[in-house]
């Protein structure tokens, strides 16, 4: 394991405006290293520098309570964990989310890739906080392993079975996100469609790349930035057109009648 950031480390930033959420808040709870279960080939933190699936403290509860301090009043509409890597790694994360809670008077969310759920206590402490994003960007392990590189190899049904057991219990907002880095054919629009109705979340976040992948990873990543300003060495990922993510959308709504949103072309 290594060790938690140093104090010089803040982990509170932004304020970002999420096309999903208005106004964001960010809390890392991960810190300087950047740490998943995922590698994602998108990522906007570049190559994740460490790979874990077991939790530690990173970041302490008591220092994510007094970063926020210098940000009050916190005039935003939500305070999201996401930041340097997968936040339910974070064995404090239901003490985090709480604390969120407690001290801003806002709601919480949580920016997931699921890869945890499998374990109870994960799904408790997650189930705190009042939106949940999880991941799902593809309908098969190969397209899983192609895109989001885990350490381990997922069970495709253990996965879902931990997702049913979660939004089962959940009584906040659960969204799907899935990001499209080409289209896909109607084999899988199909499957996917046919698992979100089983599923039944409350929204389904399509997305595409439209921010760079850094070359090295800068924690200026975690907030959002003009692409003609962008203040780290990053290349341009090739986004699916618009027309492809409207299209899915209006498939699923068309059929399952759960709400799609997607960011729009600026």
């Amino acid at each position: 394991m290594r060790s938690t950031a140093p104090q010089t480390f803040c982990s509170v930033y932004g304020p970002v405006r999420s096309w999903r959420y208005g106004q964001s808040l960010g809390i890392d709870p991960i810190g300087e290293v950047s740490t998943c279960s995922f590698n994602c080939v998108y990522c906007q933190l570049g190559e994740i520098e460490h790979q874990q699936t077991d939790r530690q403290i990173f970041i302490s509860t008591a220092q994510i309570e007094a970063d926020l301090q210098s940000f009050a009043p916190w005039d935003v509409d939500i305070v999201t964990l996401s930041g340097s890597g997968e936040p339910t790694l974070a064995l404090n994360l239901g003490d985090i989310l709480a604390t969120v809670k407690r001290v801003t008077g806002k709601p919480a969310g949580v920016l997931t890739n699921g890869s945890l759920l499998y374990d109870p206590i994960v799904r408790a402490e997650l189930a705190i906080a009042d939106r949940v994003a999880v991941k799902v960007d593809g309908i098969g392990v190969e397209q899983l392993r192609r895109i989001n590189r885990p350490l381990s190899e997922m069970n495709q049904t253990d996965f879902w079975a931990s997702l049913q057991k979660f939004r089962q219990h959940y009584s906040g907002q659960l969204a799907i996100q899935t990001m499209l880095l080409s289209p896909w054919n109607d084999r899988d629009q199909a499957i996917y469609t046919a698992l979100m109705y089983a599923l039944k979340p409350d929204e389904i976040h399509l997305n595409t790349p439209t921010r760079p992948k850094p070359l090295h990873h800068p924690l200026d990543s975690r907030s959002n930035h003009p692409l003609d300003s962008i203040p780290y060495l990053a290349r341009l990922l090739k986004p699916v057109h618009a027309d492809v993510l409207e299209a899915f959308a209006d498939r699923i709504q068309a059929t399952i009648g759960i709400p799609v949103r997607y960011p729009q072309p600026v």
